[in-house]
């Protein structure tokens, strides 16, 4: 068996073989004698199968374990010579050719590995910058809304027209082609107008009507709506004020602080006023990090680590783009794109660039959080996904198994790995 390897860059490699007829025949000749031993052939007992017999019978299936059997091999003494361990490799290997002939067979194998990442300066790449500051004024305008949070409803006396931000106690029931459905009406249920709790268009209706009116609102259930029977759907409602309330005042004082840390000994309003800015600075920081500091910080890491990268990664991100692509084209487009080669691979080499960076920032994010030790476990995905769809008014269990099916859980657990990193960075950067 003639082998030359030949690894094409620090992630590529190439192992061309020429596999003679004889070798193949060797083979073929030491599978049957195999399979002689514990085949079962009728008229014959259990190991002692003629070797004839058995090559009559499994011919072309002795052929097909012979050839991959030495396809294999072609494999580990290809990287025997390139000196490749087998768990470096990433994905299968790829059979770029494959030609037989009457006296040999003519392969080529591509395989790739996983690249390695010089992070060495990786520190010297996060940016300056200053942490945000938070002002007295700021400060005392969080505690005023916590407070008017905390401020218990109270009845109107003053029978006037509802606004924005006043919490409605009504009577409701909704129909869809005049009849009523399932889930869709309440007795004195407490809605804050303005709060978007309802579907879109709903609150907005009830402004300016006072106590003891009756209304009909008209809305449209929106297309994502979490029931099959109610999502896009046109409906109206039957809705009765009953009363109007709004929030009572509240006194910021020490007595409040003592309500807001509960078990904070010695509670006091300049404690809490403490613990309201470290809060606040926290939320400009995040801020700061997801709207600029991150995607700066990956691009700066993408642009100044240089490392080969496996071909066949960059080629399955450039199919996923051209099929994107391709499910907004008409069928006009897309049956020019058949016809013609050449414009495929004008549409395919359009996307090269954003594969390749993307294919970078996986890997890069990847080297990092293993050197920094940082883990993203499925428990961590599931309750993320859970948090979400409840936030969106979803069903968590069914938004689960969505992601699940779709195939979507391992990018998300990747996004999720590449948020940590990034943040334990600029952490890094930020306490220096």
């Amino acid at each position: 068996m003639e082998i030359k390897a030949n690894k094409i860059n620090g992630a590529n490699a190439q192992i061309e073989a020429t596999i003679s007829r004889d070798e193949l025949n060797e083979k073929i000749e030491k599978i049957a004698k195999q399979l002689s031993k514990t085949a079962n052939v009728q008229g014959f007992r259990k190991g002692k199968v003629p070797v004839a017999i058995i090559k009559k019978q499994y011919g072309e299936k002795l052929v097909e374990d012979a050839e991959a059997e030495a396809l294999r091999e072609v494999l580990a003494k290809g990287l025997t010579e390139l000196n490749i361990d087998s768990v470096s490799l990433i994905g299968e290997p790829t059979i770029s050719k494959f030609e037989k002939s009457d006296d040999k067979i003519e392969v080529a194998v591509k395989v790739a590995m996983r690249p390695e990442i010089n992070l060495e300066n990786v520190k010297s790449f996060v940016p300056d910058f200053e942490k945000p500051e938070v002002t007295d004024e700021e400060v005392e305008e969080r505690i005023k809304e916590i407070a008017e949070n905390q401020a218990p409803l109270v009845d109107i006396k003053r029978n006037r027209k509802m606004k924005e931000g006043d919490t409605a106690v009504i009577d409701f029931e909704g129909f869809i082609d005049g009849k009523a459905f399932e889930g869709g009406a309440a007795e004195n249920f407490e809605l804050k107008l303005g709060s978007g709790q309802f579907i879109p268009g709903f609150e907005d209706q009830l402004i300016g009507v006072k106590r003891d009116e009756e209304v009909t609102i008209n809305v449209t259930f929106p297309e994502n709506y979490g029931s099959d029977t109610l999502a896009g759907k046109d409906a109206e409602f039957k809705v009765k004020v009953n009363g109007v309330k709004v929030k009572d005042e509240v006194v910021i004082d020490d007595e409040l602080a003592k309500k807001l840390l509960p078990g904070e000994e010695d509670a006091t309003l300049e404690k809490l006023k403490e613990e309201v800015k470290k809060a606040l600075e926290q939320e400009k920081l995040a801020k700061l990090y997801n709207d600029e500091l991150k995607p700066k910080l990956l691009e700066t890491l993408v642009e100044k680590i240089d490392f080969d990268l496996p071909e066949f990664v960059v080629d399955q991100e450039i199919d996923m783009a051209v099929n994107k692509k391709a499910s907004q084209m008409s069928e006009d487009e897309i049956k020019e794109l058949r016809e013609n080669p050449e414009k495929l691979n004008e549409l395919r080499e359009s996307f090269r660039d954003d594969a390749v960076k993307s294919v970078k920032a996986t890997f890069i994010i990847d080297a990092l959080a293993q050197e920094m030790g940082i883990k993203v476990e499925e428990q961590e995905v599931m309750q993320t996904i859970y948090y979400e769809a409840m936030q969106m008014g979803q069903d968590p269990q069914k938004a689960y198994e969505h992601y699940k099916e779709a195939g979507y859980l391992p990018a998300i657990q990747m996004s999720m790995v590449e948020d940590k990193v990034l943040t334990a960075l600029l952490n890094e950067k930020s306490e220096a």
